[in-house]
């Protein structure tokens, strides 16, 4: 046996005991946790050898896998205005991060089974994301890329909360190569769905594409900047979501939208490329829905007092929707649920809220 064991893990281990046949919700009720984080309890105390062989509460499921980014925040609050060609005072901190994997933090604490799929390097800082992530997704899946660092992103922030510079380091994540995937064949025949970032090359998320269309698995892709549309697949038809910003959606189209008819337009556009969902947001002027069934329509910011920190907000939005989604939800309350989690992300200091759960999102939408 190897490593560490925390509290929770004491717990379970004699709940095992007291019980062989336990079942995991029972687990779950009894620590207070979702059953997804029970079974990536059981995963990691498999790999430390308390638990040996293929875990006897686990049972087949189908989780939804997230593949991208998983890298460290850290980020600078100014003290005062910004000075070029000087120091400037801060207060800083770090926290996990990357889209992929803080999609896959908010639907672990959602309740929902996620796997993350990527890469990272051989380091300190993949441990400190290790440590953090592994009681809300499985990190079974992860590349471990020698001689590479693991993807780090720095933000500079001024007093209001608002970004003022961001330094991304995302070059492990060209590593995210078509074969490694390939290698998960069986576990993403399996998913619920598959949310993809990106941050992987343009063929790997072509592979993507084609495999969940061939699979029948429904597909969401979340693009992370206007410089990467162009890792698009050049097929979109049979993608079930596109959660996309206005600049991201300018850049794809060579177009500007400076009016709420163009704002509809461009997501008519994405609509005609044959995706099934389409979202495009615009800030603090909310998010424009659509699809074919049920429209196209607008869906207003949440007018927010205190802004803490903006990093996250958007992978909140995502996971919420694709959440809502999955729970068949119709439009109008998923375009809510994605608006309402971006808003109570907004007023805390970590990437993904540390309150989140699915009971706790209801009592929001229900405030609201």
């Amino acid at each position: 046996m190897s490593g560490n064991i925390s509290e929770k893990e004491h717990f379970l281990l004699d709940m095992i005991r007291k019980n062989p046949y336990v079942s995991q919700q029972e687990v779950a009720e009894a620590l207070g946790l979702s059953r997804p984080s029970i079974a990536n309890l059981i995963s990691g105390l498999t790999k430390k050898g308390y638990i040996v062989g293929r875990a006897y509460i686990l049972k087949e499921s189908q989780p939804i896998i997230c593949i991208g980014g998983a890298n460290i925040d850290r980020k600078f609050y100014l003290k005062d205005k910004a000075q070029l060609g000087t120091s400037n005072p801060v207060k800083s901190n770090q926290s996990p991060g990357g889209v992929a994997r803080n999609i896959a933090e908010n639907l672990g604490r959602l309740g929902m089974e996620s796997v993350l799929l990527t890469a990272c390097g051989g380091d300190s800082d993949w441990k400190f994301i290790e440590d953090s992530s592994s009681l809300y997704m499985d990190l079974n899946s992860v590349a471990q890329i020698s001689g590479m660092a693991t993807g780090s992103y720095s933000a500079v922030l001024d007093s209001s909360g608002d970004l003022i510079i961001a330094l991304a380091d995302m070059d492990v994540y060209d590593s995210i190569s078509t074969e490694v995937v390939q290698q998960q064949e069986r576990l993403l025949s399996n998913a619920k769905c598959i949310v993809a970032d990106l941050n992987c090359p343009k063929e790997t998320l072509q592979f993507i594409a084609q495999f969940a269309n061939a699979h029948d698995v429904p597909l969401a892709f979340i693009p992370v900047s206007s410089p990467k549309m162009n890792r698009l697949p050049d097929e979109l038809s049979g993608v079930t979501w596109l959660i996309t910003n206005r600049d991201e959606s300018e850049t794809f189209f060579n177009c500007k939208v400076e009016s709420k008819e163009e704002w509809i337009q461009i997501v008519e556009k994405w609509l005609a490329l044959g995706i099934s969902n389409v979202v495009v947001t615009n800030g603090k002027e909310g998010a424009m829905f659509g699809n074919k069934e049920e429209g196209i329509f607008h869906q207003p910011a949440i007018e927010t007092e205190q802004v803490v920190d903006v990093t996250g907000a958007g992978d909140a939005f995502s996971s919420a929707v694709i959440f809502s989604w999955l729970e068949g939800k119709p439009l109008q309350s998923i375009a809510k649920a994605g608006t309402v989690n971006a808003s109570k992300t907004l007023q805390s200091s970590y990437t993904v809220r540390q309150d989140l759960s699915a009971t706790q999102l209801i009592k929001d939408m229900e405030e609201l």
